[in-house]
């Protein structure tokens, strides 16, 4: 099914990886790619399988999952990261956020929410507990958002809350090509990477509510 969201678990505990694989086979547009024990292999098998959509343990031997986010990051790996932690403390994921992850759930996450999650960070949403953004925003020194135009601080606004490219588009009715110039501008002109850190620089400057 070529439409499939491809995705990659890992996880150093095999009977986790076989848990999440067997419910996510199970899903018609979710299809698991490969297996990874480490950050490490993450690394090397995201290269070679090309997943959409990397599902990561934080706590894992060797390269733990904030080292692989950063070596992900490194490759240029366009891969979406959703970290999946048995960690309850917003500070203890807050590293990852920072490196580059998407989103996190918690192991504990109900199967077909597990999915929806999935889904929802496929399409260029930002899964983020009001508390690690407060605490993010709370730490964040980059420039404020004065040098933006109008029209960039509709998007950045739209993309704090979650939408992608497409649902932005239908809000503020313009091409979705136009949404990917202005957000590649936003990017620019907030020092930023992606678009996780530009959400949360639209929390620190009161553009959305945390």
């Amino acid at each position: 099914m070529a439409d499939r969201i491809r995705v990659l678990v890992v996880d150093d505990h095999p009977v986790v990886r076989q848990g999440l694989r067997t419910f996510l086979d199970l899903q018609d547009d979710l299809e698991v790619v490969g297996e990874s024990a480490d950050g490490e292999s993450c690394v090397e098998d995201a290269e070679r399988l090309t997943p959409d959509v990397i599902l990561l343990d934080l706590r894992m031997p060797g390269a733990d999952g904030v080292a692989a986010l950063h070596g992900l990051r490194a490759a240029g790996n366009p891969a979406r990261v959703l970290v999946i932690t048995s960690f309850t403390e917003p500070s203890a994921v807050l590293p990852a956020v920072r490196a580059g992850a998407s989103g996190y759930v918690y192991k504990d996450i109900d199967p077909p929410a597990l999915a929806a999650a999935i889904r929802s960070v496929h399409a260029g949403h930002v899964l983020l507990h009001p508390d690690v953004a407060r605490l993010l925003a709370a730490g964040d020194t980059r420039p404020g958002a004065t040098a933006l135009t109008p029209r960039e601080h509709d998007v950045l606004t739209e993309v704090a809350r979650g939408r992608s490219n497409r649902e932005i588009a239908r809000a503020l009715s313009v091409s979705e090509k136009t949404v990917k110039t202005h957000v590649s501008a936003i990017l620019g002109k907030l020092g930023v990477q992606d678009r996780t850190q530009a959400a949360l620089h639209a929390v620190r400057a009161g553009l959305v509510e945390p």
